[in-house]
């Protein structure tokens, strides 16, 4: 496993992290023991590099993973998020990047967490009714106070990165990003490398579309996500995006890989100031995940995946509402 720099501040993290996401919501049933044996695992296998955020849950998944490293926290990289609000019952609330809201979050996430201070503290989305100045402006003050180490922002826009990198330095951008969602490309890379900011992958495995195995998703669980809240799974959209997954498949097959293997070192071959954090919450997909890091891509792989699957390829959006995301 190798080591990628994350900006220019000085974060380093795996090349590979987890996403924990969905060890305790949005993807079906949950189990917390496997889920602790999955970060542990995890270590074992050389990802030093947690991803976690206090709305999972919501709560409950930064207590998981807090508890999973208990003892080991000078061992990993614990990056976790605010400002999607959301009230004990689940309820969403609001997007909330206010100063006051921003330091309430992360004295929560530590106490949450077990732990002194969060390497990497993302805002998870763009408040769009605080100006982005204000919000880094308070995060910069945690970064003062030694309760973070590095600042990080999520499904952000260009100018607002550019507005938020001129506060206080940011390290890393995380935002959807894999075959099946290739648009940060045109814009946000070119951006993010002018400026020094790293790029943080998440989904990189088309939320399943390149992972699963045939007519995995034609049966998603009622409390998954997938099924009534992302238009690529619905109807027609499914139907498509599916064929051009099949054609991910042939061309893992050829090189002896598994279609989430060959999406994941595909990511990954896009710069070294990019790192993915494909999720999981079983080690069986853990342990084939984490061969992709050997995968080799040669020039006729590449092209033959640019031509399966350009930019635009995909049909249906991300997310039913896409007012939330590129901000």
């Amino acid at each position: 496993m190798q080591q990628r720099s994350l900006g220019t501040q000085g974060l380093v993290v795996t090349e590979l992290g987890l996403g924990c996401m969905g060890m305790s919501e949005f993807y079906g049933p949950t189990d917390d023991a496997e889920s602790i044996a999955t970060i542990h695992r995890a270590l074992e296998l050389g990802i030093a590099f947690l991803d976690t955020a206090d709305m999972y849950g919501p709560f409950h998944n930064e207590r998981l993973v807090g508890a999973a490293i208990a003892g080991r926290r000078e061992d990993v990289v614990i990056a976790t998020k605010f400002g999607n609000q959301r009230g004990e019952d689940g309820s969403f609330i609001s997007i909330n990047g206010r100063p006051e809201y921003v330091r309430q979050a992360c004295e929560a996430s530590l106490t949450r967490l077990e732990i002194d201070y969060i390497d990497l503290y993302y805002q998870h989305r763009v408040d769009i009714d605080v100006p982005i100045e204000e919000t880094v402006g308070a995060m910069a003050q945690l970064v003062e106070q030694g309760k973070v180490r590095y600042l990080g922002l999520s499904e952000a826009a260009a100018a607002t990165i550019r507005r938020a990198h001129a506060v206080h330095p940011i390290s890393a951008l995380q935002t959807e990003f894999s075959l099946f969602s290739r648009e940060p490309e045109t814009e946000l890379f070119p951006t993010l490398r002018e400026l020094g900011i790293g790029f943080v992958s998440y989904s990189p495995l088309g939320r399943g579309f390149l992972a699963a195995p045939p007519h995995a998703l034609d049966d998603l669980a009622a409390d998954d996500f997938r099924s009534d809240r992302y238009p690529r799974f619905m109807g027609e959209n499914r139907k498509h995006n599916l064929r051009l997954a099949d054609r991910v498949r042939e061309i893992a097959e050829s090189k002896g890989a598994t279609p989430a293997q060959l999406a994941l070192a595909w990511v990954l071959h896009q710069g070294d100031d990019v790192v993915a954090i494909p999720g999981t919450k079983r080690r069986r997909y853990l342990e084939e995940n984490v061969e992709a890091v050997d995968l080799e891509l040669d020039p006729e792989t590449l092209e033959a995946l640019d031509e399966a699957l350009p930019i635009g390829a995909v049909r249906g959006d991300r997310y039913s509402d896409m007012s939330r995301v590129n901000v």
